[in-house]
């Protein structure tokens, strides 16, 4: 299991035991935290799952690719660190990762 920390826009933490294979997303929605709607369930065809990747994670999470940007259009307040959380992977090389969920989706 790799540790995954959401931050939802309260400042509530949830510290969670994430699959390998699975997704920020998936974790999300199984765990109830508040503000990852996810409504097409992971196609990348919204931007309901949108968060921030905090900024000491960056580099290894990466950027999104061309499709997720697309779909980054249409979420509120994106900034650099912003990711779909369905488009990130839980892979041992992210053992700690910490994503702060927005304020609102779009």
């Amino acid at each position: 299991m790799t540790k995954l920390t959401i931050v939802a826009f309260d400042g509530t933490r949830f510290d969670l035991d994430a699959e390998q294979g699975s997704t920020v997303m998936e974790n999300a929605v199984r765990n109830s935290v508040p503000g990852i709607d996810a409504e097409c369930g992971g196609a990348c065809a919204c931007a309901t799952c949108h968060v921030y990747v905090d900024d000491a994670w960056t580099g290894i999470v990466g950027g999104p690719e061309p499709m997720e940007e697309d779909m980054l259009d249409f979420a509120v307040d994106v900034r650099p660190t912003s990711r779909l959380s369905c488009q990130i992977k839980i892979t041992p090389a992210l053992d700690g990762l910490v994503v702060h969920v927005p304020e609102r989706q779009g």
